[in-house]
């Protein structure tokens, strides 16, 4: 191709950083291109949220219309910001390899509180205009107050050292891009299976006019097809659903151990609680169409569900059944008391990670008031754990998510191989964590509870049981029978082997914690 072409982006530093990114992938197949900055609404109407203002496409209107016009050849957008339908004569000729969509929430160090979930202190102020990161950053922290937040990556931290918010939260794509220095900062990273990003957020999409073929076959070497298909099922559900950016919505597709997860989350404004579904499947075909149906006004939701543990008033789980009007019969069928009330401290000296398998774990070893000699760092399965250590003042650094301890012992052994651990746990440990570390490293168990079963416990009539540890299991079928239209909700591998010794069929959340078991109720 001899004729130089024209990309037309926006002017912020993000936008050019992407535009320059292509126009050097250009290069690399031969092909020259220059930049032109084109001005959008967005860009022009910083003072209103996006949800104020009229249609969609406020970041990519403008350009189209100069390519449409043929006064660029290519523009270069963040995908997400595209609408889902192309203008007529207007085609997505690439896209991108995904930057990882990730959210990073950053927080005034003089406002950071470790014992509350995402480390934002009690009613802190966090800006965003997203609708989507408000509905579920307030499912998991009620008490935050949300602002909106406009302006460019730089802008918005700008903002955020001014003090005019006490957190915000960005794309880490785009600070990755950047390459900004956060340091000043406290930032947490919420993965994309626990704050579900905004569908193909990470992605940069190359538009053309649909006449050039030329261009077109050109661009296939720098397009990415499973990256495409993976934002086919994201952006079609949100098509479906009718959204543009202001939509609560979100939508991640990956592919994981050669099967597609889906993650989806919607709430019906940014003020509303948001239901999540979770599908692994090896076939996308209608997925969409599936995933959308799921949400429906229409569809029927059980009547009443049981959980194998007491919750409280504000419970993530609770308040996600409860929005449907789902009666919720929680009660643990078993009681943990503590076994020991001091240990010798000695045994502390010499451990370099502590590892917890339960927020149980958490809450009686401290009960203990250990005193460290030197610094260590803490391992927790679930969030749960997570949650309790954090009550207790300390961040762990290292959160096994995943509902397979195998897998959380194999990461967490990448880690701590070689090493010094203390496991305080139930005074018959599992030891599903142990058996994924190498010989040389050393283990030391300190039972500090022990498990007690209720054995007066009565059968529940509930259409969904939710079983959230092997003995609640073992207790309840001991005594009582499956009714023929109960359905079975495991919270782990390790409690679902329990129900599988027992031929009782289950479900099995994506993680381990409440958002996991309401996603696995809510996809029944």
């Amino acid at each position: 191709m001899e004729r130089k072409l024209l990309i037309g982006t926006r002017g912020s530093d993000l936008a050019l950083w992407q535009a320059n990114f292509v126009k050097n992938e250009l290069a690399s197949i031969g092909i020259t291109a220059e930049l032109k900055i084109i001005k959008t609404q967005g860009d022009r109407i910083l003072n209103l949220s996006f949800d104020k203002l009229e249609g969609k496409g406020f970041f990519t209107k403008e350009i189209e219309e100069e390519l449409l016009a043929g006064k660029v050849d290519i523009a270069v957008h963040s995908h997400k910001d595209l609408p889902t339908e192309n203008p007529p004569g207007l085609i997505i000729a690439a896209v991108s390899e995904r930057e990882d969509p990730s959210e990073l929430l950053l927080i005034l160090k003089d406002c950071v509180d470790v014992h509350q979930k995402l480390s934002v202190k009690f009613g802190g102020r966090v800006g965003t205009s997203s609708n989507r990161r408000r509905a579920q950053l307030l499912a998991v922290r009620p008490d935050l107050e949300i602002d909106d937040l406009r302006g460019n990556v730089n802008t918005r931290i700008q903002k955020l050292r001014d003090e005019k918010y006490d957190a915000i939260m960005l794309a880490k794509a785009g600070i990755s891009r950047l390459g900004l220095d956060l340091s000043e900062f406290l930032v947490e990273e919420l993965p994309p299976t626990e704050l579900i990003p905004a569908p193909a957020q990470g992605v940069m999409a190359i538009q053309i006019r649909e006449n050039d073929h030329e261009l077109f076959e050109r661009l296939q070497s720098i397009n990415h097809p499973d990256v495409a298909e993976q934002l086919f099922v994201e952006r079609k559900v949100l098509n479906l659903f009718g959204g543009g950016c202001h939509l609560p919505l979100g939508v991640y597709c990956r592919k994981h151990e050669g099967a597609f997860q889906i993650f989806t989350s919607k709430a019906d404004d940014g003020e509303g609680f948001p239901d999540r579904l979770f599908i692994q499947t090896n076939n996308l075909d209608g997925l969409p169409e599936q995933i959308v149906a799921r949400f429906s006004k229409d569809r029927k939701y059980p009547a009443k569900v049981f959980i194998s543990r007491d919750l409280g008033s504000q419970s993530y789980f609770r308040r996600a059944l409860e929005k449907h009007g789902i009666e919720i019969e929680d009660r643990s069928l078993i009681r943990t008391v503590p076994v020991i009330n001091k240990f010798d401290s000695y045994i502390l000296r010499s451990v370099e990670w502590v590892f917890f398998t339960s927020k149980n774990a958490v809450e009686y070893f401290f009960q203990l008031e250990p005193k460290f000699p030197h610094p260590v760092k803490f391992g927790v399965m679930g969030s749960g754990s997570e949650d309790m250590l954090r009550k207790k003042g300390h961040f762990a650094d290292y959160v096994g998510q995943s509902n397979d301890t195998a897998e959380v012992a194999r990461d967490f052994a990448k880690l701590a191989n070689g090493s010094t651990i203390l496991f305080p746990g139930a005074e018959n440990p599992m030891r599903s964590i142990h058996q994924g570390l190498s010989a040389d490293t050393k283990i030391i168990d300190l039972p500090v509870y022990e498990t007690v079963l209720d054995e007066t416990a009565p059968a529940s009539s509930a259409d969904v049981l939710v079983f959230t540890s092997p003995s609640n299991v073992e207790n309840y079928f001991e005594r009582h029978l499956l009714d023929n239209h109960q359905q079975i909700v495991a919270i782990g591998k390790s409690t679902g082997r329990t129900l599988d010794e027992l031929n009782i069929k289950y479900t099995l959340p994506f993680s381990p914690d409440e958002i996991g078991l309401s996603e696995a109720v809510f996809g029944l």
